[in-house]
Formats: C-alpha cells, sequence, structure tokens
C-alpha cells in the first residue's frame, strides 16, 4: 500500500464568513444577543480555529451583529492570532483572572446589557457555572438550536470532504480483510488499519477503530479483549478517519471462511433492513422514517420487539461531519425533516448475544431528489466488497 495525497480542497474563509453569518442570523430570529464558542468543533467550524481543549477558557463570541471576538490566555495571545483565519480582534486575560469575567466583559463592550446568550453545548460545566455566576443578568441558554442547526446541513465542500474521507475508509476495509488469516489478533488488525489510513491520506480517530471476532461481534461498541480470529468466526470492522477536519465512518461484517445457514440468513436480514432504510431516506420524511423503516425489516423477522434483543438494540444512524456522531440522529420520535446537505449513516446492527452480530454500516447524503451513498454498500455475505461483480479477481 502506497502513500496517497488528499487532493480534495478544505473548508475556505469565505465559507467561514457565510458559516458566521448564518448563526448570526439564526440568533436574531431567535433574540439572542451572541453565541459563546467553547474550544470545541463548534469554534472550528465557526471560525477554521482548532484548539486543544485544556483548563484555561479558550474560544470566542459571536454577536448577533458584528465581527467575531476570540478569548485568549494572555500568553496565548501571540500563538492564536497566528492561527486566525477570519476575524483580528482578540480579548485576552492574565492567569490570576476569572476568564468568564472576561466574557461577560466582551459582551457588555459588545452592546449586550442582559438577556439571551446562547452557550456552546461543549462548553464545560466548570465555565457555564463561572458564566452564570459572573455574568448573572444574562440568561445562559443552550445554543444547539444554532450550532446544530448549522452544522446539520452540510456544504459541497464538507460533502466532497466527507466523501473522500469514506472512499479511503473503505480502501482501508478493503485491505483489511485481505489480511485476515487463523490466529491474528483483533489488536494485529486495529494497528493495521490505522496505519493504512494514515498511508492512504487520512487521519485515524485517536480512540482507534472497532475490531471484532465471532460471539465479540454481538456487542455493538466492542468488549474488554482481545480475540484471536479462527474459521467459520464473524468478523466486524467498524472503522473511521478524519480528511480535512471531516470524518468517515463504515462498518463492514464478513465471514472468515465459508458462512454457515445460520450466518447467512441474518447477514441477508441486515442487508434488506440497510437497503429498507436506505429506501426511506427522502426528501421531506422524518428522520425517524429511516429507523421505522429499517427496524420493521427486523421485527418482522421476529426479532425485537423494540430495542429487545435479540434484535436492534440502537438507534439505526447518527448524523455524521466534523464530529462521528452529531445532529440530526436517526431514531425514532425524532421528526426534523430530511432536507438536501444532511449526512448520515445507516446501521441497523443486529445483535446475538452467545452467537455473533452483524452491522452494515454506511454513510448517505441528501439531494433534493433523495438519499445518495457515499460508499457502495456490500454486495453479498460471499463477496462483501463486490469483486466478483466488478470482475476483480481478490
Amino acid at each position: 500500500m502506497s502513500d496517497r495525497t488528499v487532493d480534495v480542497e478544505g473548508i475556505g474563509d469565505g465559507e467561514l464568513l457565510a458559516r458566521v453569518a448564518r448563526a448570526q442570523e439564526l440568533m436574531r430570529a431567535a433574540g439572542v444577543a451572541a453565541l459563546y464558542l467553547d474550544t470545541s468543533q463548534n469554534l472550528f467550524y465557526f471560525t477554521g480555529l482548532g484548539l486543544k481543549p485544556t483548563e484555561r477558557l479558550h474560544g470566542a463570541i459571536i454577536p448577533a451583529e458584528g465581527p467575531v471576538v476570540f478569548l485568549s490566555p494572555a500568553f496565548e495571545e501571540p500563538k492564536t492570532r497566528s492561527l486566525l483565519r477570519i476575524g483580528e480582534d482578540i480579548r485576552v486575560w492574565e492567569e490570576h483572572e476569572d476568564p468568564t469575567a472576561l466574557v461577560v466583559e466582551v459582551l457588555e463592550s459588545l452592546g449586550c446589557s442582559g438577556g439571551a446568550v446562547a452557550v456552546d453545548p461543549a462548553t464545560p460545566f466548570f465555565t457555564f457555572d463561572g458564566l452564570r455566576r459572573a455574568g448573572n443578568r444574562y440568561d445562559f441558554v443552550n445554543g444547539l438550536s444554532i450550532t446544530a442547526a448549522c452544522r446539520m446541513v452540510k456544504s459541497p465542500a464538507e460533502i466532497a470532504l466527507m466523501k473522500r474521507a469514506n472512499e479511503i475508509t473503505l480502501e482501508v476495509h478493503k485491505a483489511a480483510a485481505r489480511i485476515m488469516r487463523e490466529g491474528i489478533s483483533t489488536t494485529e488488525v486495529a494497528a493495521f488499519v490505522q496505519e493504512a489510513h494514515r498511508r492512504l491520506g487520512a487521519v485515524p480517530p485517536a480512540g482507534g477503530p472497532l475490531v471484532l471476532f465471532g460471539e465479540a461481534t454481538a456487542f455493538p461498541h466492542g468488549v474488554g479483549y482481545a480475540q484471536t480470529l479462527r474459521e467459520g468466526d464473524m468478523v466486524l470492522l467498524d472503522l473511521g478517519g478524519f480528511v480535512k477536519g471531516y470524518r468517515s465512518d463504515i462498518t463492514r461484517s464478513y465471514v472468515f471462511g465459508t458462512p454457515d445457514a445460520r450466518q447467512r440468513e441474518i447477514w441477508a436480514l441486515e442487508q434488506k433492513a440497510q437497503a429498507a432504510g436506505m429506501a426511506a431516506a427522502v426528501p421531506g420524511a422524518p428522520c425517524e422514517a429511516i429507523d421505522a423503516a429499517a427496524r420493521g425489516v427486523v421485527e418482522a423477522a421476529g426479532f425485537g420487539p423494540g430495542y429487545a434483543l435479540p434484535g436492534l438494540p440502537h438507534r439505526t444512524g447518527h448524523g455524521i461531519g466534523l464530529d462521528v456522531h452529531e445532529e440530526s440522529y436517526i431514531v425514532k420520535g425524532n421528526a426534523t425533516p430530511l432536507a438536501p446537505g444532511m449526512c448520515f449513516s445507516i446501521e441497523p446492527t443486529i445483535c446475538i448475544y452467545g452467537e455473533f452480530g452483524i452491522r452494515l454500516e454506511d454513510c448517505a447524503y441528501m439531494t433534493a431528489e433523495g438519499a445518495r451513498w457515499f460508499t457502495t454498500p456490500c454486495a453479498s455475505v460471499d463477496d462483501p466488497f463486490g469483486y466478483e461483480t466488478q470482475g476483480a479477481v481478490h
């Protein structure tokens, strides 16, 4: 496997400014005076400023009108300034000072003397608590309605980055399938797929991939011990990587060796459930319709009902973008209408404790005509990557 350059364009400064303008439009409509952004993916999304979270307050304030104001520890100001892509106003606090008092001071300087101030939902509680004490005349509210509304609908540039990320991850899946052998451990495979992502130009997630063999595949988020591959085992790999900040997420399940009748039956059911979820992803339909369609297939086969096991114990999917799990979630009760630009996974896992589990996960994006896959779903339990269909050789 050779190194490759990821040549897809990143997010430009003009798009960052458009995101800020969209947030301000939502804030004015909701009567919100300003949005506080902590060191989070939301800060990166709106400003392009990527910082590592620490105990020190470092972030930004987007007022309902006017340019972004950045907040920084005084000794970090030169570094912060060197990283700015939009705006130039940086307000600082010294080590002995209360940084939440600086937030209130900035709000006042922007003409916000009271009223609602939206807070980044990723803000640590100790910071939020400080804001309440320092600015008790403000009504600090959850900023999710603003941040999620902006991030939930992706631009063409974001979709292009996610498409590349998913293409890379699918190639890593294919490479991982080729190294499977009797006796290989899940930790060996995990190390391989992390390095494969790097070599193909994607950044692997810090938490590592999910690699499971045999009975352990029935546990949706894995087990606390390594496994060794044996003939006839179900194999489940849930992999992802980042391309310029945007995430992929693909799961493949297949059998090492020849599938038995039970494995074939459940694999085919999983494939049918995923296809039903995709068919339900039409513009204007609620997000929960995808879950209902996929879960209905599983329940009709005698599993469940609902989240009961054996069956599908969790939501059918999740939004994806800068984070692997973000709004909007593909779950019962979510009436958010599907709209062009929304991106999400479809992964109706079937878990049978004591036997195995199967998850086929691909991500999709909405267009005006309907949903489109980022990657081609599995072909069959015997040929999960479609080599025979494509006329390719293993």
